[in-house]
């Protein structure tokens, strides 16, 4: 990319030093990244972030997943063990705008690396944290991972019925939202100092996150005492096909049920008292749903969503990702992006779904093998040649 297209991204001229590992914080600062901050990788001598290593691809380090979080970076490996190391970060927070880290809380602190030691240093900075519960209470010792937010939220236990066992969902949306909303945070306090001058602390956790996203069942929950379930809704239905599954809700009809019954050619069930209304569709759900599943066994999947399309019946195929990947509407989204590693190993991964049209996200570096870059980024915060050698031979930058 020529400078004059970098000097157009919205974070142009923004620096990151960035601790953070695995998912919610890479992926963070990979939005940073994408539209022109220029993201300082802080990684560990010899292993690295974790998804270097702690994926099925354990012998790449440059491995797809951890390709996916983070492109557009710049990686150096210093020995924060070393009085060395830490007095090396010390001097690059000076010149950075933002630092980033998804430790434990406590972590900072004992590495000496807390917001009030790194304020000093450098007033204007935005200290960005997040972490698994928050930076304080009962729970701020335990570590952050995705299945225990879904777990102590409240996420794993809603279900359609009792009778679906609890199970981990499948992809880890508690990170990749955190991730999003952490990026905001961050952007809310880049803008605030343009405004006042000085810096300060972002936080966030998995745990509010997921939280948060339950805000309309918790508010009927502690407002009405009411239990709502967008999974136990009678008319959101997920019918098998001959050749897959459709999911389909009769959201926003006069008469849901009624206009479902047309759509797939069924007798009107609203007819029978125990289906007449809202109340008792949902008092015998399942009995309901059964019938209209047996109905629509024997057609393909195309031929429902045929059918359900002409009735206005908001539905869709239940898809594989692979499917979906290939998808002519991800095409044309053009969520599919292809990059290199500084290797020039290939990846193939999913764009950042934000779209601006005068300054959109580019790629204007490769994934970085562990340490790749900490001479060139030395060297741009005014270290010479010497002291950057030194630093090599003695072990404090590999």
């Amino acid at each position: 990319m020529n400078d004059s297209s970098m000097h157009m991204l919205p974070l142009s001229g923004i620096r990151v030093l960035d601790f953070s590992q695995a998912l919610a914080g890479p992926v963070a600062t990979q939005v940073l990244a994408d539209f022109g901050a220029d993201v300082i990788k802080v990684e560990r001598p010899g292993s690295g972030d974790l998804s270097r290593f702690s994926t099925m691809d354990v012998n790449d380090l440059n491995n797809p997943v951890f390709a996916s979080m983070n492109r557009n970076k710049r990686s150096i490996a210093i020995d924060l063990r070393s009085e060395p190391g830490k007095a090396l970060v010390r001097r690059l927070v000076s010149e950075v705008d933002v630092v980033v880290n998804n430790f434990r809380p406590g972590v900072m602190e004992r590495l000496g690396f807390s917001y009030e030691e790194l304020r000093n240093i450098n007033p204007r900075l935005i200290y960005g944290a997040t972490t698994g519960f928050g930076s304080s209470g009962p729970y701020q010792h335990k570590g952050g991972q995705e299945v225990l937010a879904q777990g102590f939220t409240g996420v794993m236990a809603r279900r359609p019925d009792e009778s679906v066992p609890y199970a981990v969902y499948s992809t880890c949306y508690a990170d990749f939202m955190t991730a999003m909303i952490f990026a905001q945070g961050i952007l809310l306090a880049l803008l605030a100092r343009d405004r006042n001058g000085v810096g300060q602390e972002v936080h966030t956790s998995l745990y509010e996150t997921l939280l948060g996203l339950q805000l309309q069942e918790a508010a009927m929950l502690m407002t009405r005492n009411e239990e709502l379930n967008w999974g136990a809704m009678p008319h959101t239905i997920v019918a098998p096909t001959t050749d897959g599954a459709v999911v389909f809700t009769g959201a926003f009809k006069r008469n849901p049920l009624q206009e479902i019954c047309a759509a797939i050619g069924m007798r009107d069930l609203t007819e029978e008292p125990r289906f007449e209304d809202v109340e008792n569709q949902t008092k015998n759900r399942v009995e309901l749903q059964s019938l209209i599943k047996d109905h629509m066994r024997g057609e393909s999947t195309a031929t429902w969503i045929e059918r359900l399309e002409a009735h206005d019946i908001l539905c869709a195929p239940v898809r594989e990702l692979s499917e979906a990947l290939e998808d002519p509407q991800t095409q044309h989204n053009e969520t599919v992006i292809t990059y290199h590693d500084d290797q020039g190993t290939e990846v193939r991964s999913v764009a950042h779904p934000l779209h601006l049209r005068a300054t959109p996200a580019q790629m204007r570096y490769p994934v970085p093998s562990l340490g790749a870059n900490g001479a060139e980024i030395l060297a741009e915060f005014g270290l010479s040649e010497l002291e950057i050698a030194s630093l090599y031979r003695d072990g404090v930058v590999v």
